[in-house]
């Protein structure tokens, strides 16, 4: 185990009081010699609670006070940028609490990224939409008259723009072609899988929670396995030139999302997180490991995957469960 994750879950054990693997503690206890390389970790953030839509988790995501508090906590534990839920203007809510956030970020010397969902409009639409979205972003949160644009996440000195495709119907060509004004063109990062342009029009890919090939075990059981092999394999081997970004995450479950599906992971007593905090070594040589690890997630506790306060895990508990019952 590299130092970075070494150090994460020494604060996860410490901070937290966590169920961490047995493999995670041998790490702890007896890693001597951790490779000096290992990724950047960066966690998803959902800005949208308060809102009457969401679920009541005990906090308002436009408390400044929360901001500040949930940045320590994180930086605590060796995450240094959330990457953000965002919709851009059509969720004003969120988009408002991302400025906030990122106020927080930039006081407190910490990072902050934008995930795009993309519109599900026809293509037209969604491509307006995505490229409108940009406009505002670039002016308001990453371009150098933005007010606290030192906060936001780069690369190579290049803002990073992380996309969730939803319709598949935006034109990313032409969304490159409206970076031509600006200061340093985007990194564009897709989720997993490749667009038929994606040599093209991406930088590179990030990992997102799910089983992979065998689907969402009844049981729980499918923690991703297939599908983090799928992913590692496929940069590594076709896509050596993409910037590639792992995704980790401590379990599944929707049952408490408006939109869920009843798909369960479980968290295995922390075994889950532990097996995909690490799976990247399986690939990569510690000299050179990816860039970055995103988290999966801070805060969504609708679909189980939050990290920011789960306590002792009970063994016979999903992620979920463990996790809606420390918010309340």
């Amino acid at each position: 185990m590299s130092k970075l994750l070494l150090s994460f879950a020494i604060a996860w054990v410490v901070m937290f009081g966590g169920c961490a693997s047995p493999a995670m503690h041998h790490s702890v206890l007896q890693d001597g010699q951790a490779p000096a390389l290992s990724p950047k970790l960066l966690a998803v953030y959902m800005p949208w609670f308060g809102d009457h839509t969401h679920m009541d988790v005990g906090y308002t995501s436009n408390d400044s006070t929360v901001l500040h508090q949930q940045i320590q906590k994180a930086r605590g534990m060796g995450i240094s940028a959330f990457v953000v839920d965002w919709y851009g203007e059509s969720k004003p809510y969120s988009d408002h609490n991302f400025g906030l956030l990122q106020q927080a970020a930039s006081e407190a010397h910490f990072k902050v990224a934008l995930l795009y969902n993309e519109s599900e409009d026809q293509d037209v639409q969604a491509t307006d939409a995505a490229i409108a979205a940009f406009d505002k972003a670039y002016k308001t949160y990453i371009g150098p008259s933005a007010k606290y644009h030192d906060a936001y996440l780069t690369y190579d000195s290049r803002p990073m723009l992380f996309i969730f495709p939803k319709s598949g119907h935006v034109d990313w060509n032409r969304v490159q072609e409206s970076f031509s004004g600006w200061a340093a063109a985007p990194l564009l990062i897709y989720k997993d899988q490749p667009t038929a342009d994606y040599a093209k029009d991406f930088a590179g890919s990030y990992a997102w929670v799910q089983p992979g090939p065998g689907g969402w075990a009844a049981d729980g059981s499918n923690w991703g396995e297939e599908y983090l092999k799928y992913f590692y394999k496929t940069m590594k081997d076709s896509h050596p030139d993409k910037i590639a970004i792992g995704g980790a995450w401590p379990g599944f479950d929707d049952s408490a999302a408006k939109w869920g599906l009843n798909r369960h992971m479980q968290s295995a007593c922390g075994k889950t997180f532990d097996a995909t905090l690490t799976f990247y070594q399986r690939y990569y040589d510690s000299s050179a490991p990816p860039p970055f690890l995103l988290l999966e997630t801070w805060n969504d506790y609708e679909e189980g995957t939050a990290i920011e306060r789960r306590t002792a895990v009970d063994c016979g508990k999903d992620a979920n469960t463990a996790s809606a019952s420390a918010s309340r």
